[in-house]
């Protein structure tokens, strides 16, 4: 056995924090810390630290198992093989090929991404492809496409913010999500700079504020606002920056000065000399940042709010200058990337635009495919769960977990019961797995190579450090082989490196360029970030920062210039528009899908805890992170909680118009007495997004998950879900 160590990076959120893993003598694998890293240098979480344990064959799948008698039960890969080939093709002659969806995971490698896209599009030939990153950046994702031209979560890298003056944390609790990533912030205030903090929650990322702002959840949009019209009543605005490098400036000042200060307090609940002092801290430094996360982007109006606070930046010049800009904290793994190569119901590889003639005959001819032969964009995530088993017969699932992760989870759980054929590739028998007629065990992080995309738009290296267990196969092999049964039998290799330098070629000229990256490149450099075109003497394509029209399998030679070192830092010159201006956008405040009313008085909100991550289907299976949160919990206020008659611990029904769900109550004055918290990693009667609301943005189509109306039923001892309630706070 080879006990050295191999440097690669954890599996769970997007700062892909670096590590070692050592196989060893007496079995399993060690994870040390990699201080070579320069987002984590050596630090990790507890998830981070107890990462492999996943990989124990005891917690995960190690046989393929196929629905027999009603029952899951172990099979051969040739026979699921044959089974899951069968049943696709059976349905798209019978149906057409848009009876057979997609659904893929922002912990997807890049090539896994890739080779998903295309195996949807080139072997089903269907447009019914989203993933689960949709629940996550896709708010974020429109805004700042709509205003920069491009989408990056960060334009520059993690090592900035300690250096600005200010920085403004939107709907982060990052020192749960993201644990390392907090000293950062820390050395921004040790450095003399500011936080403001904008949750409605006392997270722990909020005690560490020089100011938290504790808006009631649904009126970010409110508050952006009212910010930017103090910030032009009281003269703030950065007239040059507007005039010479934005557009839209009148209509978006119009729109803003509607919503003066005692207006928005009313909407919000934070007060206005809060508003005055949060506009003083942002501006009076030379630099400062607005970073979001879920808390502005998962709500129906997602992409305006996240819009209002990237017109703050630009009116304030915070934008397109070194310290400064707009930025979004990525959620997954692999969030970012998995959003730019093909696996999003409307794009193509290097984060094209699929209804783009000129982006369909570039990708095609990468393919070998007519581009007449692509199908059109399709369904958003949502609308493609709620699709299945009308449209959508049969759906290949890889790498997600809808039945805990999609809002009106009760709903998606049903759509997926009422298909004529699912298929789920996972590593561990998932909640999403119990209902398919076929689960294909695959292969995980550390016994796999391949690139992912960190939050800073850093692409990295994933190195193999151990072997898979037997009976397990990698996502890639499963493409492969489905497709030569679909009757493609070229173009979907199973050399992730292959795929990679496929996935090179395809990106070129796009948005995100990976034509000059390579894994030599990574391995020997640390992780590069995008754009990085092939070397080239050709000049940058007009309104892409960084573009190139090489070919993407080009290497630095005699007679081209030097490798492109990669792009830290965007927009310090231009835009990434046609006239490289910036666009403000004219937005408003308007109520959120679901207000609260007589009967369901109250607002939920939800997130993660830290020993957590995402659906918990790996996670959950890990004693440690168990024992520090083992199941779900309601957050009340003492006030609210007096009101209902609940003490520490009680059993409580949170309701909303799409079902309940059942946890103990946890009292504390660390949020709104109007609100209420749940954690959404369980499934069954504490599954929090059996609540949620699944109404849309109309850009983003991102879910309402952040805000719903509810009321919250005390239930007596012994009480369960189905029982009658007990003390509501609707009867206040």
């Amino acid at each position: 056995m080879d006990t050295a160590a191999t440097p690669t990076h954890c599996p769970y959120c997007a700062l892909q924090c670096g590590m070692n893993l050592t196989p060893l003598p007496q079995g399993g694998v060690e994870v040390t810390e990699r201080p070579d890293f320069p987002v984590n240098r050596g630090a990790l979480c507890g998830k981070g630290r107890t990462a492999a344990e996943v990989l124990s064959p005891a917690v995960r799948l190690t046989s393929p198992l196929v629905r027999s008698g009603g029952r899951l039960v172990s099979a051969s890969w040739e026979e699921a093989l044959d089974r899951v080939a069968g049943a696709l093709g059976s349905v798209r002659e019978r149906h057409g090929a848009d009876a057979l969806g997609v659904f893929g995971g922002g912990g997807l490698t890049n090539e896994k991404a890739y080779a998903l896209g295309k195996f949807a599009r080139v072997v089903l030939g269907t447009s019914q492809i989203d993933y689960n990153g949709r629940f996550c950046m896709s708010s974020a994702a429109a805004a700042g496409t709509r205003a920069f031209g491009l989408d990056r979560g960060l334009p520059f890298p993690l090592e900035d913010v300690p250096r600005t003056g200010c920085v403004i944390l939107v709907g982060s609790n990052l020192a749960e999500t993201m644990p390392p990533s907090l000293r950062f912030f820390s050395e921004l205030r040790e450095n003399g700079g500011t936080l403001i903090v904008v949750d409605p929650r006392r997270t722990r990322t909020a005690e560490q504020a020089d100011l938290h702002l504790a808006p009631r959840p649904g009126t970010d949009l409110a508050l952006a606002l009212g910010l930017l019209h103090l910030v032009v009543a009281e003269g703030r605005t950065d007239e040059e920056f507007i005039r010479e490098r934005t557009a839209g400036w009148a209509e978006a000042r119009a729109a803003a000065m509607g919503h003066w200060p005692e207006y928005v307090e009313r909407i919000t609940g934070v007060s206005v000399p809060h508003l005055r002092e949060a506009v003083r801290l942002f501006c009076e430094p030379e630099s400062a940042m607005v970073l979001t996360a879920r808390g502005p982007e998962q709500q129906s109006k997602g992409t305006d709010t996240v819009g209002a606070w990237i017109n703050l930046c630009l009116a304030t010049g915070r934008a397109g200058r070194p310290l400064s800009g707009y930025g979004c904290l990525t959620g997954q793994g692999n969030g970012q990337g998995g959003r730019e190569h093909g696996q999003k119901a409307d794009q193509l590889p290097g984060y094209r635009k699929l209804d783009d003639p000129a982006a369909r005959r570039h990708v095609a001819e990468v393919w070998g495919v007519d581009p007449d032969s692509l199908p059109g964009p399709g369904r958003s995530a949502y609308e493609l769960l709620d699709a299945l088993g009308g449209d959508v017969r049969a759906l290949l699932v890889m790498g997600s977990n809808p039945v805990v992760s999609a809002p009106h989870a009760a709903h998606v759980e049903e759509r997926l019961r009422s298909l004529d054929f699912l298929v789920v590739c996972d590593v561990v028998r998932s909640e999403t797995a119990e209902l398919a007629d076929v689960v294909l065990p695959v292969t995980q992080w550390a016994e796999e190579t391949g690139t992912t995309t960190s939050l800073e738009g850093r692409v990295l290296l994933r190195r193999r450090a151990v072997s898979a267990p037997p009976g397990v196969r990698g996502d890639l092999e499963v493409l492969h082989a489905l497709s030569a049964r679909l009757g493609v039998e070229k173009g979907f290799p199973t050399d992730p490196e292959e795929v990679f330098e496929e996935l090179r070629r395809a990106s070129a000229g796009g948005p995100a360029d990976y034509s000059g990256i390579s894994y030599r490149r990574l391995a020997e450099e640390n992780g590069l970030f995008w754009p990085c075109p092939a070397a080239t003497d050709t000049p940058g394509a007009p309104g892409v920062p960084g573009a190139s029209t090489a070919p993407a399998d080009a290497e630095p030679s005699a007679h081209l210039a030097p490798a492109h070192p990669g792009t830290p830092r965007l927009f310090l010159d231009r835009f990434a528009t046609g006239d490289g201006r910036a666009r403000f956008v004219a937005v408003a405040h308007r109520a959120g899908a679901e207000e609260p009313d007589a009967e369901y008085p109250l607002v939920l909100t939800t997130g993660r805890v830290v020993a957590q991550y995402q659906s918990g289907a790996q996670t959950r299976r890990v004693p440690e992170l168990n024992a520090a949160a083992p199941g779900p919990f309601v957050e009340l206020h003492p006030r609210l909680a007096a009101r209902l008659g609940a003490a520490e611990g009680d059993p409580v029904a949170v309701v909303s118009r799409r079902g309940r769900a059942v946890a103990p109550a946890r009292i504390t004055s660390g949020i709104r007495p109007d609100t209420v918290f749940m954690p959404f990693h369980w499934p069954g009667e504490g599954r929090a997004n059996t609540v949620t609301n699944p109404a849309l943005d109309p850009v983003s189509r991102m879910p309402e998950f952040k805000s719903c109306a509810v009321r919250v039923e005390v239930l007596g001892p012994g009480s369960e879900s189905g029982s009658p309630p007990g003390r509501s706070a609707a009867g206040r």
